[in-house]
């Protein structure tokens, strides 16, 4: 299996309350996952950790894989049940008050991938040729930009950029959307936070996923870059290869 996960502090942050990975389970298929924690004093990567160690810890005993509705189910299920946790914890400990996190996870199986997300670490999808986005964030600038009350240009250096309109714990309930797609032979996806997409363009990430090199290799070169590009905030990014889940369909 091609797959990568990486995850780096940044240049800025003292802490990184990023976290996430690639999980198989006993079926062999895999779960991807970035979560960007926030809030209170070091809880923000215990609500990013709380989130994937539970979403870790339910998917891998999973003995038989799922159809596309199944699997979309059993995301929105998990995910709930970790806003919960997350939301017990925030509220039982006065140093964890207003702590919550980001989540994009990816159940990846035969020939389709399904994506949940809450806030606005995205998924991506990679083709040879592009990088489609294939989430839309949970954030104040997307819904201003939605309603035409800001341009792209204008979102992009917006002061308000990091408000989120949904996240992970912060919340008795959680507002989750999920997307289900067709992996095509050469197909990827990227699961990453917006340490990354708030330094490169598409374009720019794409052009590093496609130059030579191990997939290891390339990953690290766009964690380089996004340092290198001031590097403010913590920077995380999983990477599968469709080629590499590709197995015989019944």
């Amino acid at each position: 299996m091609d797959k990568v996960y990486v995850t780096d502090t940044g240049k800025v942050r003292e802490h990184n309350e990023d976290d996430g990975g690639i999980f198989t389970n006993e079926a062999g298929d895999y779960l991807a996952v970035v979560a960007d924690g926030m809030g209170g004093h070091q809880a923000g990567d215990v609500a990013s950790s709380m989130t994937v160690n539970l979403l870790r810890s339910f998917w891998e005993p999973i003995q038989h894989s799922f159809s596309v509705e199944e699997a979309k189910h059993w995301l929105e299920e998990q995910i709930r049940q970790v806003n919960q946790y997350v939301y017990d914890q925030a509220a039982s400990d006065q140093k964890m008050a207003g702590m919550g996190t980001t989540i994009v996870a990816a159940v990846c199986m035969r020939s389709y991938m399904v994506i949940a997300h809450v806030g606005d670490s995205r998924a991506y999808q990679i083709s040879e040729h592009e990088l489609n986005l294939i989430t839309e964030d949970h954030s104040l600038v997307n819904e201003l930009k939605q309603s035409g009350q800001l341009t792209e240009e204008e979102a992009k250096d917006h002061p308000r950029k990091n408000v989120l309109m949904r996240a992970v714990g912060t919340e008795p309930d959680v507002n989750i959307e999920t997307v289900s797609l067709q992996w095509q032979i050469g197909d990827g996806l990227l699961l990453c936070s917006d340490g990354l997409t708030n330094k490169l363009e598409a374009e720019k990430i794409h052009e590093h996923l496609q130059a030579p090199g191990s997939l290891h290799e390339r990953a690290l070169s766009l964690i380089h870059t996004a340092k290198e590009r001031g590097g403010e905030d913590n920077i995380t990014l999983a990477v599968i290869l469709q080629s590499s889940l590709e197995k015989e369909v019944e």
